[in-house]
């Protein structure tokens, strides 16, 4: 029979192994994710500033981890393109809204360069509050010139992609509301596509406002910076 402190040893011994294998096992996942080749961070929604990175970013862009973390959204303003940083807010605007995927291209540089490169990311609500409100972001952005191997696909890709695009949004608005959307977005105004369509100044008025409300789009230029998404010219 086996004695009391034979099985305590035992069992101190299978806790010792099983702590071991854990171990073993979350070294073995950190590895992973510091060398995948990707860019992963997280970050918070209402402050918009990174609270976790893995060493790819770092060495991606050429900050130290601790300059990310300590930069907070001014980071994100040295980074990013000028004419790209209005996706920073719209993206921070969809998770405040919603609990779904957020994705795009932008581009952003390294430190202390001045050339620019594109990415392609994609953002997904990771924590929330008591009340459901998402708090933190997981995000991970891919180098696109490290799938210039794939050139052609890519080419494709975005052709298919784009005309999806396209189909998803005109689908959203009747016969009408694509002349005038077209229209519009060669930037016709409303009294010139009044008169190539043979309606009333009014009526168009009316169509663009059904336009803006079912596009989400706030104003003219925005309904045309939609349009030139979608490959509409």
């Amino acid at each position: 029979m086996q004695d009391m402190g034979t099985e305590t040893r035992d069992s101190h011994d299978a806790l010792l192994s099983e702590n071991a294998q854990l171990r073993s096992r979350l070294e073995h996942l950190e590895a992973i994710i510091e060398k995948v080749p990707a860019m992963l961070y997280t970050s918070n929604n209402s402050k918009k500033a990174v609270n976790w990175c893995n060493v790819r970013l770092t060495d991606t862009l050429g900050y130290t981890r601790e300059e990310v973390l300590t930069l907070g959204t001014e980071f994100f303003r040295q980074v990013t393109h000028p004419d790209d940083m209005s996706i920073l807010a719209i993206s921070q605007q969809k998770f405040s809204e919603s609990k779904g995927m957020f994705g795009g291209v932008m581009r952003v540089r390294r430190k202390n360069d001045q050339e620019w490169f594109w990415v392609v990311g994609l953002g997904l609500p990771f924590t929330f509050d008591a009340h459901g409100n998402v708090v933190d972001v997981i995000c991970v952005f891919l180098d696109f010139s490290n799938a210039l191997d794939t050139g052609n696909q890519i080419t494709e890709a975005l052709r298919v992609v784009l005309r999806r695009r396209n189909e998803d949004v005109l689908n959203k608005l009747t016969a009408r509301e694509k002349d005038i959307f077209m229209l519009a977005a060669r930037g016709f105004n409303n009294k010139e596509i009044a008169e190539r369509l043979n309606l009333s100044r009014y009526t168009v008025e009316t169509h663009r406002k059904n336009i803006r409300l079912k596009l989400k789009v706030r104003n003219t230029p925005e309904l045309v910076a939609l349009a030139r998404q979608i490959g509409v010219q």
